[in-house]
């Protein structure tokens, strides 16, 4: 089974009221463009994420979440100065801390920073194909041509939402040397 492996760039995911503060009351965001996975969608909306040592920018991904959330890759973490764990998206329990800034507000997050763990998307089909349930662990190998490379430690995530894809962030596809589009297998 063969699946395309995406880049997953920094990002920021927030809430309604966050939203608000950041651009203004009664704000919605703007789609730019939809994403691989069903109902995700890049947005014009860019905010600034705030370190003890710099800052960055950063989109906003859309829709709107429970919690705000950041996920940048460990270089983007050590460069700003942000403790970012390693962790599911979702799972900012006890994560690193930073402060967004938009073009009317700012926003102070004690908790939400993290480096997303690797993972592949799949639906229940696709999962059963696989000999694969939720939350499995496996291997990908992903061929490159100059820097081809097995990823271990990578996350199975099964939904019927879902839609067949690996998510990888940027340090990782700079590791592998990804371009254009690149397809990876899983090997367990």
């Amino acid at each position: 089974m063969k699946f395309i492996v995406e880049t997953s760039a920094r990002h920021v995911h927030v809430t309604q009221e966050h939203l608000e503060i950041l651009f203004g009351k009664g704000h919605q965001l703007t789609k730019k463009k939809d994403l691989s996975q069903p109902g995700q969608f890049a947005c014009q909306e860019r905010v600034t994420i705030v370190g003890p040592k710099k800052e960055m920018t950063a989109s906003i991904l859309g829709p709107t979440r429970s919690a705000s959330r950041v996920e940048i890759s460990l270089t983007d973490a050590r460069s700003i100065g942000i403790n970012a764990p390693v962790r599911e998206s979702g799972d900012i329990a006890g994560s690193g801390s930073c402060k967004l800034v938009g073009p009317c507000g700012e926003v102070e997050l004690t908790e939400g920073v993290i480096a997303a763990k690797r993972h592949v998307h799949m639906t229940p089909e696709d999962a059963v194909k696989a000999g694969l349930k939720d939350k499995d662990m496996v291997s990908v190998k992903i061929e490159t041509g100059d820097r081809s490379l097995e990823f271990g430690d990578v996350v199975v995530r099964v939904s019927p939402s879902y839609a067949l894809a690996m998510h990888i962030d940027t340090d990782e596809a700079n590791a592998a040397a990804c371009s254009g589009q690149v397809y990876g297998e899983i090997v367990r």
